[in-house]
């Protein structure tokens, strides 16, 4: 049953359910654990390197695609985690491709394919769903269904790499879920997805963002990552961002900032405030003043997204040249302040907004089953 998004749920702030955690196929073994198992199995150690190789260098799709190992050791082992593509859309304006992928248990979740100037980037989901309630993200409609494993988010990004041919770049855990609510995952994902005898991914190519768990920042500080933290802000203050972000009735934003303070403090690196501009809800001058004190106690690039309509809510964005004076307005006091590059918007591109059509699709197809039988 999903956890409704209904404000947070009885928040984990960042402490995973261990109902769901755990291995759940090969996909999810780290090199160590693969050795242990390849042990148990009464092979020799070097094969563990072989699967590792074939899951995370080489894409492996099945333990078939193995070759160089005994077929008798390929029936022994249990099957990698798999996301089948169940539908994808490209823009024909930027390239942009949604994909909605299947899990092994028929879960939905959803990944976006970017192409930038510096490069190929992919942005994933954490969990099926999610809890956290954001009013302007379709994502939160239905609730937390349960976390991903750290294979099920490697899969998302192998699967692409397999789809479009091409090695991915950058990688940003940003899509469906709040990283921080799965926590164990998320941490064996970035030591998997940047191992050097896996994927190789550079720590620095690698961004989470978060709707802001406190107590999870500061445990991921103590991991030393050098991996670039981002933070949804979208609001200036707790009373506006409340009406927001359910998230700020457990976190209020200045033990948010304490604790990014002690991320930046641990890792040197540059924090992002990710904050979604809402026609009439947060683009005014006010909140780009308040939007400046907070900015200039940090290292931080501010990042502005105009929202994404979503049909079940009625945010619009705001006009382009209110978005630009709400740049400027930053601007004149040095922050750092970029516009996200507008992409996918003639397919569903926002979070959440694929993986929902498609569960309301198949909802519809099986009341009029019902109906006709």
């Amino acid at each position: 049953m999903s956890e409704k998004a209904t404000g947070l749920c009885e928040p984990s702030g960042g402490i995973p359910d261990t109902k769901t955690e755990g291995i759940k196929s090969l996909s999810d073994y780290t090199l160590p654990e693969l050795s242990v198992l390849i042990d148990g199995l009464g092979e020799k150690r070097f094969r563990a390197g072989q699967i590792y190789g074939w899951l995370h260098r080489k894409n492996a799709f099945s333990v078939d695609e193995m070759t160089d190992l005994p077929k008798s050791l390929r029936e022994k082992l249990p099957p990698p985690c798999i996301c089948k593509i169940a539908d994808m859309q490209e823009s024909r304006i930027d390239g942009t491709r949604k994909y909605l992928f299947e899990l092994s248990d028929k879960s939905l979740i959803e990944s976006v394919y970017m192409v930038y100037q510096h490069g190929r980037s992919v942005c994933i989901s954490s969990q099926v769903g999610c809890r956290m309630g954001c009013a302007f993200c379709a994502s939160a409609i239905g609730g937390r269904e349960r976390n991903l494993t750290a294979g099920e988010m490697l899969s998302q990004i192998y699967a692409i790499e397999r789809d479009v041919g091409e090695r991915i770049g950058n990688v940003v855990v940003m899509g469906t879920g709040e990283p921080l609510d799965n926590y164990e995952n998320l941490v064996r994902f970035l030591r998997m997805l940047t191992d050097a005898d896996g994927h190789n991914l550079s720590e620095r190519s690698v961004t989470v963002s978060t709707s802001g768990l406190a107590d999870g920042i500061r445990k991921l500080a103590t991991e030393r990552f050098a991996i670039n933290l981002a933070l949804s802000l979208h609001a200036p203050n707790d009373e506006l961002r409340r009406t927001l972000m359910p998230v700020t009735n457990r976190w209020p934003l200045a033990e948010v900032f304490s604790a990014l303070h002690a991320y930046y403090e641990a890792t040197g690196r540059r924090l992002t405030f990710e904050y979604s501009l809402i026609s009439g809800v947060n683009d005014s001058d006010k909140c780009a003043e308040e939007l400046v004190k907070i900015a200039k106690n940090f290292q931080c690039l501010v990042n502005l997204i105009p929202v994404n309509p979503v049909r079940e809510r009625k945010f619009s964005q705001p006009a382009k040249l209110r978005v630009q004076a709400f740049q400027k307005k930053l601007e004149k006091y040095g922050i750092h302040v970029t516009i996200r590059r507008e992409m996918g918007r003639d397919i569903d591109g926002a979070c959440g907004q694929l993986r929902k059509r498609h569960l309301e699709d198949g909802k519809a197809v099986r009341e009029t089953a019902g109906q006709e039988a």
